[in-house]
C-alpha cells in the first residue's frame, strides 16, 4: 500500500512538472495585457508623490482608446487644474491653461519626470507591446501576497525602443493580473520596482486598484490609486484632439 501511495505522489509530481513546462509565457503575457488594459477605458485616480521632505497629491481623470490614443486631465491641486496631456500614436502634447498654450513634447523630454512623479513622459506615450516586443521565458512559480504567480523574464527585442535590459513580471495564475514588475537596466541591475495591490472589482474585472513605483536607488515612491474605472467607453478617435484638450477644464 505504501508503495502504491508513493507511486501516486510521484505521478502527480510528474504531471505537475509537465503542466508547468507546457505553459506558454507569451500567451500568459497576452492574456495579462488584455485583462489589464482593455480596448477603451475611463479612470479617476489619485497620484501620491512621496519624497523625504514632502508628500504631494495629484487628482487625475484619463480616457484611453487602445494603446494609441489617450487624454489625461489634471483636476487638482488648483495650480495644476486644467493641465491636459494628449497622446495620439507616438506623439504627445501638453496644454497649460495658465499660459493658454499647447506644446508638442520633443523626444528629449521623454525621459523627464511626469508631474514630478517617478513616472516619465515616456510612460505616457510608450507604444511598445509586452507581447510583441519581447521574448518571454518562464522562470518559476512563486506566491505573492497569497496568490500563486508565474515569474516571467521578458527580454526586449534588439530593435524595440525599450530602455530596460530585461524585465521580470509576476502574473497571477488565477486572474491574469500583474502583481509585481521589476525593471533592470542594461547592466542587469535593478532600477525600478512596481507593486500592484488592493486587488478588487474595478469596471467589472478583478484588478489591482493601487500601483506603486519605487526607484531602486532613492528613498522615494509614487502611488496611483484608482477611485473609478470603466471599460468600453463611447469616446472615439475624434475625442482625442488638440481642440478638445483645451476644453477639458
Amino acid at each position: 500500500m505504501k508503495t502504491i501511495v508513493l507511486i501516486s505522489f510521484l505521478l502527480v509530481g510528474l504531471l505537475q512538472t509537465a503542466a508547468a513546462q507546457d505553459v506558454n509565457p507569451k500567451e500568459i503575457i497576452r492574456q495579462m495585457d488584455e485583462t489589464m488594459r482593455g480596448e477603451s477605458s475611463f479612470a479617476e485616480m489619485t497620484m501620491t508623490i512621496e519624497r523625504p521632505r514632502y508628500t504631494r497629491e495629484v487628482s487625475i481623470r484619463s480616457w484611453s482608446l487602445g494603446n494609441t490614443h489617450s487624454m489625461i486631465l489634471i483636476t487638482a491641486p488648483a495650480r495644476d487644474e486644467g493641465t491636459t496631456f494628449l497622446k495620439r500614436d507616438n506623439e504627445i502634447w501638453n496644454f497649460v491653461p495658465s499660459v493658454d498654450r499647447t506644446i508638442r513634447m520633443p523626444p528629449s523630454m521623454m525621459a523627464q519626470s511626469w508631474m514630478g512623479s517617478d513616472f516619465t513622459n515616456d510612460d505616457l506615450v510608450r507604444d511598445t507591446s509586452p507581447v510583441n516586443d519581447f521574448t518571454h521565458e518562464l522562470l518559476r512559480e512563486e506566491t505573492v501576497d497569497g496568490r500563486q504567480a508565474w515569474v516571467i523574464k521578458m527580454t526586449p527585442d534588439p530593435d524595440a525602443p525599450i530602455v530596460w535590459g530585461h524585465v521580470l513580471m509576476w502574473v497571477c495564475q488565477q486572474d491574469f493580473i500583474q502583481l509585481r514588475t521589476e525593471n533592470f537596466d542594461q547592466r542587469g541591475e535593478l532600477a525600478q520596482t512596481l507593486v500592484f495591490s488592493d486587488i478588487r472589482k474595478l469596471g467589472g474585472r478583478t484588478l489591482p486598484a493601487r500601483i506603486t513605483v519605487q526607484p531602486a536607488d532613492r528613498n522615494q515612491k509614487t502611488t496611483l490609486q484608482y477611485r473609478e474605472l470603466r471599460f468600453g467607453i463611447s469616446e472615439g478617435e475624434d475625442f482625442f484632439t488638440q481642440r478638445n484638450m483645451q476644453r477639458m477644464r
